[in-house]
């Protein structure tokens, strides 16, 4: 076998001097290395990319959709060319091909996707980003996307032991994209900077194509000639065999995971904790899936999951709208949970339902229209459609439909009948209770629980036997808990839905505040009582650090025109004075809507100063104000998990100075449960020779009555006497360099070290 492999791919491989070493190498072995990593370069080059572009269009979620959006396109039309071209081509003749194929990406490597041109920051970037992505990464990951089912095909044509069966190799591929989407924010993301890592990525492509070569070679060596295809007009027999009934059974199975994935994470890094770095696990999670269910010996039984699929959902229903902050480190295991069983018995559907290897590249194209699918349900279709995220419990209602159905015999009219009534029956007897619970003023004893969630999720459970009449009694008690959640947190005054989020503003259950609200983070809130409502609340009240930034600079009256990244519901405008004029970038256009509606917040309608808001990325559109033009700039972008990096780099503070007059002030408002961020900025104070101040405030000096909330803020000035008496103050500390925290740039930022 070796001299048969060395001697047919002398052509391929003996110019690398490779053949003699491969070759003793067992080929399964190989062929398993090389899709590992095809699929780790797969995973890394997308971060990789989205944070090249982040300095240059901003952290608008519209621009990382986009990118989502090509990824996926590209995908899918590297499973389409594996399915046509090893269907329509001798497996050799191909191999030889495809090798050629991968070569040509080398001819733009390094990756880079900001070379030449910039994009006008007052159009929209959306097809030049495109272009960009299309000209810089395309061709690299069209043939990555590629070689996982072409490998795989090979193999299945090796005439190897274990090729009658070859899907055990997505197990090795799912297994390389599971590590390379831990090891970037772990540790590439810490140890390297863009460039270095577009470089490091080079050379693993490279030897990507070394080792691509090589299988190509072991092919050609071991592959009867024959072609996988009749001419054209003739389909192979056993194709009939598939049916559409089957094919859009894999789209589903694809679908309902891909789509679960992305509302799960929407889910608890939002409505439960804005934790950094959590989209992670239920990403890691959806891969870890696909390597359980296809490895040659089964790793946790298939039948655990589907057993266990209705005792992890129906918690799942009942406590979807808990808003108890006690509880979340509890809800987000149990989603967590949920989500895992249900990607299990879904992928497992689709590993036990694979087809001959003859049609490998036809079954993956499939799976991968479920996933794209399930990608653009939930970043394009759920935003236009939905005012909030409702995907995430339609989706998980689908799951149900996963469940064995043990009933015998066909289903009527009257058996589908029933599959629905008895639903409908259980979401109107759950909300008659609920709602005589809560007038009768027991909406928060035992009796609520026991009758309201217990025996309703228990009726629920008895339906198990029949999906559809699971999935609509989930969706009922889904809808019930909704309602009563909606109650519990206040009257909902507006709610809006968009690229950026879901924007509510509510009242408070005392009814004394109106609260703008995104996901768990309240953005701003206002008093009720018509004598307080010019009062600044939340994080901005006048005994807090904004307070103190406003008093002790006000004596000096140095500053005319105050520049303010991040709108909110417009609090700070209560600082305002005649005299003064106020600046407000906003990336978000339903934010500016909500701030200038009277009917919400007067914070900005009663304003003392001219205002304007600007509507963009806050780095993009700050760079188109002349220079020396603000007397005070406040950075207000930072309380959520996911932190416009952009705004805190060494490029970004050299941007700010310049739009400084002389003898202004930066103020950074980085109130933020998860991360430190103070000593990052006293690093990039230090570095510029600026003074720097932090003053962060603890719960138990706040008075919630007031409607105030603890907050954090850091300023800097080029003098100390710049800063007024504000040094003065004990509350203030003076920063010192951290070695820890280090210095972010446009081309390196490490979010591991600013996590508290």
């Amino acid at each position: 076998m070796t001299n048969d492999v060395c001697s047919a791919s002398a052509a391929l491989a003996a110019p690398l001097g490779l053949c003699r070493r491969v070759t003793d190498v067992p080929i399964l072995a190989w062929f398993a290395s090389t899709l590992f990593l095809s699929s780790a370069l797969l995973f890394l080059i997308e971060p990789m990319v989205g944070k090249m572009l982040l300095p240059v269009l901003g952290g608008t979620p519209a621009v990382w959709n986009t990118c989502v959006l090509f990824f996926q396109a590209v995908l899918l039309a590297g499973y389409g060319y594996a399915h046509l071209v090893t269907r329509w081509r001798d497996e050799r003749q191909h191999a030889r091909v495809h090798v050629l194929l991968a070569l040509l990406p080398i001819v733009v490597l390094p990756v880079s996707v900001l070379a030449g041109d910039r994009p006008p920051t007052t159009d929209q970037p959306a097809l030049w980003l495109l272009g960009r992505l299309l000209r810089g990464v395309g061709l690299p990951f069209f043939v990555l996307s590629s070689t996982a089912p072409v490998l795989q095909r090979w193999f299945a044509r090796s005439g190897h032991p274990a090729a009658r069966d070859p899907y055990f190799l997505y197990a090795a591929s799912n297994a390389g994209s599971l590590l390379a989407l831990l090891a970037y924010p772990l540790v590439v993301e810490p140890l390297w900077a863009l460039g270095e890592q577009s470089r490091l990525w080079a050379w693993g492509y490279i030897w990507l194509v070394v080792m691509v070569t090589v299988c190509a070679a072991v092919l050609r060596a071991r592959a009867p000639a024959t072609v996988s295809k009749s001419p054209a007009g003739h389909v192979h027999p056993i194709a009939l065999r598939l049916g559409l009934r089957r094919r859009l059974r894999w789209v589903f199975w694809a679908f309902v995971p891909s789509s679960l994935m992305l509302g799960v994470t929407t889910h608890i890094t939002t409505d439960l904790a804005a934790v950094p770095l959590l989209w992670v696990v239920p990403l890691a999670l959806y891969l870890l899936t696909f390597v359980l269910v296809f490895a040659r010996q089964p790793v946790v039984p298939r039948a655990w999951m589907l057993r266990g699929l209705p005792f992890v959902l129906l918690p799942v229903a009942v406590l979807l709208y808990a808003q108890v902050q006690a509880l979340r480190w509890v809800l987000i295991p149990l989603h967590l949970l949920a989500f895992f069983v249900v990607a299990m018995v879904c992928h497992g559907r689709l590993a036990d339902d694979r087809p001959p290897p003859a049609f490998l590249t036809e079954y993956y194209l499939w799976m991968s229209v479920g996933g794209v699918l399930g990608g653009l349900a939930n970043a394009v279709v759920a935003p236009l459609v939905f005012p909030a995220v409702f995907e995430y419990p339609l989706v998980l209602a689908l799951a149900c439909l996963a469940l064995p159905r043990q009933a015998e015999g066909p289903s009527g009219w009257r058996d589908r009948a029933r599959d629905i009534a008895w639903p409908l029956a259980l979401g109107g007897f759950t909300l008659l209770i609920v709602l005589a619970l809560r007038f009768i003023g027991w909406s928060q004893t035992v009796g609520m629980v026991v009758l309201g969630y217990v025996v309703p999720a228990m009726i629920c459970f008895s339906f198990q036997h029949r999906p559809l009449r699971m999935a609509a009694g989930f969706a009922a008690l889904v809808a019930v808990n909704g309602l009563h959640g909606s109650l519990r947190e206040g009257r909902l005054l507006y709610i809006e839905r968009n690229f950026f989020g879901v924007k509510q503003v509510r009242l408070a259950p005392d009814g004394r505040f109106r609260l703008l609200v995104h996901g768990g983070i309240v953005h701003g809130s206002q008093s009720t009582d018509p004598a307080r409502r010019g009062e600044p609340t939340a994080y901005y009240h006048r005994r807090g650090p904004l307070g103190d930034i406003f008093g002790l600079l006000e004596g000096r009256g140095a500053y005319r025109r105050i520049a303010v990244v991040g709108l909110g519901a417009g609090t700070v405008a209560c600082y305002a004075r005649p005299g003064q004029h106020y600046t407000f970038y906003e990336i978000d256009p339903a934010v500016q809507r909500i701030a200038e509606d009277a009917r919400y917040f007067t914070y900005l309608a009663e304003c003392q100063a001219p205002y304007r808001v600007v509507l963009g990325d806050g780095r993009l559109t700050l760079a188109t104000a002349p220079d020396g033009d603000y007397d005070l700039l406040i950075l207000d972008a930072f309380s959520s998990d996911s932190i416009p990096a952009h705004l805190l780099t060494r490029e970004a503070l050299e941007l700010y100075l310049a739009k400084l007059a002389d003898g202004g002030v930066l103020a950074f408002h980085i109130s933020n449960r998860y991360l430190n961020l103070a000593p990052l900025l006293g690093n990039l104070a230090a570095e510029r020779g600026l003074v720097s101040y932090h003053r962060a405030e603890r719960a138990r000096s706040v008075d919630g009555d007031s409607g105030w909330i603890p907050s954090e803020y850091v300023v800097m000035a080029r003098r100390r006497s710049d800063l007024g008496g504000l040094p003065d103050d004990p509350e203030w500390r003076r920063l010192t360099p951290s070695r820890a925290a280090g210095v972010w740039t446009d081309q390196y930022s490490n979010l591991l070290s600013v996590l508290r």
